[in-house]
């Protein structure tokens, strides 16, 4: 097992093209490390970096004790799992998996034994005679995780394994990889556009942005403190709502104006974020998570806790219902929310007639439909806020992180 230390990792390409900035991480021994951020953040090129596959510009990668950076990609002794499975189609699933211990010229014992130990922690040991076009999907990424697994290598490299696979098969397999990873307690890097396989699988969760690293840390950090609005809107599904929005201050208490309805801050959220005072009277972007509302006849509602609207769709999810409702507050239209918008498939859709739309995390018991009028309770302790122009989260001083 080792750490993996990249240090002022960089990649240029001879058209000019950059591809990974300055990134900094320190992922420690044992650690499973989750890469994600839209199509072409780079965060695919700088796993290929520490494997080996991909040459580096600047900076420097340590693998252990030794910096890896003139090291061949054979003698790293790291494991990649690809998005294509790569698997010998000649070859059973015993002799897949053994591969590269024959190419070690292993003892055939020590080579049987090892193979028949990671096949009975996969799930695979009834299918070890068959070729790969005989197993599903999911028993072929296994096949390949179990090729990388025999190694006992220093560090596991995932290149979004999952994606070929179906939702079921997502979920179940995202179960075994957390499993398999947490037993045997290799150092892994795993990258992946799935911002859920993200969530559930990382001790800590790094997010690109355009070759940067935007925010590093556990997964529930991330959610409740995003760094910016990048993050904010990138974390979550549905992502925040983020709207454009203007802060008041009046007989001594906080309020944020979304036009036709206005917000009442507790102090909490003024304790939590004492740079707020400094945008009285200015525009602020301010973000609430689906799950932060509900229909207002299920909640105790307070003054200055209301939305009021009209439920535009309504989508009966089992657990909940997402209603989508439109309130006259003009949208967020930043660098950010753009490159968000291209990577959900939305930037082409038609924007309302005015204002935004919002989504939110009903309750199953509500009895809402599509025209209804109805008033939306927000949980205004839950608020998050964003300086406009620089994009970052509002806290304890303006435009920076606490």
């Amino acid at each position: 097992m080792a750490e993996v230390v990249l240090t002022g990792l960089g990649k240029a390409y001879a058209d000019g093209t950059r591809a990974v900035e300055d990134l900094n991480l320190d992922i420690r021994d044992g650690e499973f490390l989750v890469l994600v951020g839209p199509s072409g953040c780079g965060k695919t090129t700088a796993l290929r970096m520490i494997a080996g596959l991909e040459h580096i510009s600047e900076g420097s990668i340590r693998i252990g004790e030794q910096v890896v950076n003139d090291v061949p990609s054979r003698d790293r002794d790291v494991a990649m799992v690809f998005q294509s499975y790569a698997l010998y189609p000649h070859l059973n699933v015993f002799d897949n998996i053994a591969f590269g211990l024959t190419l070690r010229k292993l003892p055939k014992q020590k080579i049987d034994e090892r193979v028949r130990e990671v096949a009975e922690a996969l799930e695979l040991a009834e299918h070890l005679d068959r070729k790969p076009r005989n197993l599903s999907g999911g028993q072929r990424q296994r096949v390949a995780m179990g090729r990388a697994i025999v190694r006992a290598p220093q560090v596991f490299l995932m290149d979004e394994p999952l994606s070929n696979l179906d939702a079921k098969l997502r979920v179940q397999m995202r179960a075994q990889i957390a499993r398999v990873q947490r037993d045997l307690g290799v150092t892994t890097v795993y990258v992946t556009h799935d911002q859920t396989e993200a969530m559930t699988l990382g001790d800590r969760v790094a997010v690109m942005k355009r070759g940067v690293l935007q925010q590093v840390g556990p997964p529930q950090e991330l959610y409740d403190r995003p760094v910016n609005l990048f993050v904010a809107g990138f974390i979550g599904s549905p992502g925040m709502n983020l709207v454009t929005a203007r802060l008041y201050h009046i007989d001594g208490r906080y309020w944020v104006s979304l036009n036709s309805d206005t917000l009442l801050l507790p102090d909490s959220v003024l304790h939590a974020r004492p740079a707020l005072t400094d945008h009285v009277g200015k525009e602020v972007v301010v973000g609430i998570r689906p799950e932060d509302m509900e229909d207002a006849s299920l909640a105790d509602a307070e003054e200055g806790q209301l939305l009021h609207s009209v439920a535009d769709l309504v989508e009966a999810m089992g657990s909940d219902v997402l209603v989508h409702f439109p309130i006259d507050a003009q949208p967020v239209n930043t660098e950010d929310t753009r490159l968000l918008a291209e990577d959900a498939g939305t930037a082409d859709l038609p924007a309302p007639d005015k204002g935004t739309v919002l989504v939110g995390r009903f309750s199953p018991r509500t009895r809402v439909y599509e025209g209804q009028q109805i008033a939306i309770w927000v949980d205004t302790s839950r608020l998050h806020f964003f300086d406009p122009v620089t994009g970052s989260s509002i806290w304890t001083t303006s435009g920076e992180q606490r």
